[in-house]
């Protein structure tokens, strides 16, 4: 009987997975418009709107890969995204997307589950920046 349960808990928990990552480009397409269009425009070249009333340069988001050898850098995206770094973006104004991703589930704050769904968005929204890639 537990070994049913655990194979039904190892399906349901892969089948999941996938369906979570065949939304993942929509859902980061979507933040993006939401939390990085105004700095980093919407092509990710850095032209979004906020640059007219700051002195900062925003990153061309679109040439990551090929500031890396042609290969994405997944690992430094998340870090930066969700301020595991400890690098603030642009000077500082970069906000720390970890936070506030969690700050918009109260109710999760501080649960396991909670640190999985910012987890996810952030993982969206890198996986969306590795879409736009030249």
């Amino acid at each position: 009987m537990l070994k049913t349960h655990i194979v039904s808990f190892a399906v349901a928990s892969a089948l999941s997975a996938g369906f979570a990552h065949a939304q993942t480009p929509e859902i980061g397409h979507d933040l993006y418009n939401r939390f990085c269009v105004s700095c980093h425009g919407p092509s990710g070249k850095g032209d979004g709107s906020m640059p007219h009333y700051l002195t900062e340069i925003y990153a061309d988001l679109t040439v990551l890969s090929a500031k890396n050898g042609g290969e994405f850098p997944m690992s430094r995206v998340l870090q930066i995204i969700d301020g595991r770094t400890g690098l603030r973006g642009h000077g500082g104004s970069m906000p720390v997307f970890g936070d506030i991703f969690s700050a918009r589930n109260p109710d999760m704050m501080g649960s396991e589950m909670g640190a999985l769904v910012t987890r996810g968005r952030v993982l969206a929204l890198a996986e969306y920046l590795e879409s736009i890639q030249e």
